[in-house]
């Protein structure tokens, strides 16, 4: 069978001012583009001028903390300012009271937004309950909380050591005050929640499906992949014979390889693998591996050294894996250009290394970039500017500030450039809406109406580009990117025309309509 579509306005995605007002869809591909009137069909289906864009990617987000989030407390302004609205929140949660397996989530706080400026500790989250094991994640999702019965399942106490890389933060006493600081230490917490309610897991990444949908988002970037306590391909694998649609690309934690294991880079339809490597932190949390020290003395961390990196690379040359590099600091930044700049590609079809994050970039790295045997991709996140100004001009110096999330000279630069959310890893109450991120990086105007180094602006188209062709092109996404005959029916139908409203009421855009493989797979309820 195929469909029809005409009267829109129809961005095909192969260039900023490439558009269609028709196009027709087979066996859930697209196989013919065109205008109106070259269409005689009377069972078309009339767009009404309404504005189709490409399927949306998220290349760089978290899936599996957006279905914890999903059924968890967003402990996110407007509604969570304090440690005591945190408990009020968490008791309201519909996990609360619900037996002693339970586990009560919740994701999002920075204690720069609190009213008390800490985080909340083992003791405020036993004011929720000491019967249930509560979790919470910080916004970068790095590090998080947890209640006394969550320590306990994890066979956290006094005499716990330090996980490499992470830290079991402590009262003056030396007893766990149940911050966990950094990825290492927060998968003490995860891996008890996550060993006992696999099946749970499954169905949340199920539900997680509507969410995607929702937002226009039709593939996604699972940057946290783990092998402990199950893969997470497995997870993904059976979330999508129950129903789960996004194609998705699973990085694991190169950190939880084993000696001499392999990884093949499985590549079907839906699902393919490659590698996830952390340099440092999150500058919200002061642990992003910068040059200078932050204001208040710390230095941020550098979790993986040249000596490791280079294995790291070497590993994923071997195995024809993509590298994904999470580097939010110029230092770390700075080392895995000076590490990779001069290796010679290996894979033809994506860059061979992702620069997630890339917060930091001078001249002087853009460069390295553009005269580098190694072609990068950069894989960058307007919303932690729009959501997390306050922190940034915080712990940054005037000249730092300058460097932070230079989109537009990411863009004249030979790296592939695109735009992601890192969901749900910042203060924000709709983290991966991509809309958000587009007004963000249009306007450069954050949450808190500061203007962010105004000269990096892009265009709206430039900005679209980076949610769909060049978002498919850095995530191996073939079958997506731009609505091209042969390509995957996978677009989004705006309440909207984006191109034409506004910079003001980008972030007001939605999707009226999604459609999978020539498939509606959501539509905006008319109530």
């Amino acid at each position: 069978m195929e469909q029809t579509f005409v009267n829109g306005k129809v961005f095909v995605g192969t260039s900023e001012t490439d558009f269609v007002s028709a196009f027709k869809v087979k066996d859930g591909r697209i196989s013919w583009i065109g205008q109106t009137e070259q269409v005689d069909d009377p069972q078309a289906i009339d767009l009404h001028q309404q504005t189709v864009l490409p399927g949306l990617i998220d290349c760089h987000t978290h899936p599996k903390y957006i279905a914890d989030a999903l059924h968890g407390t967003a402990c996110t302004p407007p509604n969570v300012n304090s440690i005591q609205e945190m408990i009020a929140a968490l008791k309201a949660s519909p996990q609360y009271g619900q037996g002693p397996d339970v586990w009560i989530e919740g994701w999002g706080f920075d204690e720069t937004k609190l009213a008390e400026h800490r985080a909340p500790t083992v003791d405020d989250l036993d004011q929720v309950t000491t019967e249930q094991p509560i979790f919470i994640y910080r916004s970068d999702c790095h590090s998080s909380v947890g209640n006394s019965k969550a320590l306990a399942l994890a066979g956290i106490d006094q005499n716990t050591p330090d996980p490499k890389g992470g830290h079991i933060e402590r009262f003056p006493d030396g007893r766990p005050n149940g911050f966990m600081r950094e990825v290492a230490a927060s998968q003490l917490l995860i891996r008890a929640k996550s060993a006992q309610s696999y099946e749970n897991d499954v169905q949340n990444m199920v539900n997680s499906s509507d969410h995607y949908l929702e937002n226009g988002i039709v593939a996604i970037g699972e940057m946290m992949g783990r092998l402990n306590p199950y893969p997470t391909l497995r997870l993904y694998q059976d979330a999508v014979k129950q129903g789960f649609k996004p194609r998705a690309s699973i990085y694991y934690v190169y950190d939880e390889l084993k000696p001499g294991q392999d990884l093949d880079p499985v590549g079907d339809d839906q699902l393919r693998v490659a590698i996830k490597i952390f340099m440092d932190g999150s500058i919200s949390g002061e642990t992003a591996d910068n040059s200078l020290p932050y204001p208040s003395g710390k230095r941020g961390v550098l979790l993986t050294d040249q000596t490791k990196l280079k294995t790291a690379i070497e590993f994923a040359q071997k195995h024809q894996l993509q590298a994904a590099i999470h580097a939010m600091g110029d230092a770390a930044i700075q080392l895995v250009l000076d590490t990779t700049c001069d290796l010679d590609p290996w894979l033809d079809d994506m860059p061979s290394i992702r620069i997630e994050h890339a917060s930091l970039l001078s001249d002087q790295m853009l460069d390295q970039i553009n005269h580098a045997k190694m072609w990068y991709g950069l894989s960058t996140q307007p919303i932690f500017f729009f959501a997390e100004d306050e922190s940034y001009r915080s712990y940054l110096t005037p000249e730092q500030f300058k460097l932070a999330y230079r989109v537009k000279s990411m863009l004249k630069s030979k790296a592939l450039t695109t735009l992601s959310s890192d969901a749900p890893c910042t203060p924000w109450a709709e983290p991966d809406s991509p809309f958000y991120s587009i007004y963000a990086v249009v306007t450069r105007q954050a949450a808190n109406n500061d203007v962010v180094n105004i000269e990096e602006a892009i265009t709206v188209p430039q900005a679209i580009l980076g949610y769909t062709k060049w978002a498919a092109e850095i995530g191996g996404f073939t079958h997506n990117g731009t609505l091209e005959v042969g390509k995957s029916a996978d677009f989004v139908i705006l309440n909207k025309d984006i191109f034409s409203v506004s910079k003001d009421e980008l972030a007001t855009v939605n999707a009226n309509e999604t459609w999978f493989k020539g498939q509606r797979v959501y539509q905006k309820s008319s109530k």
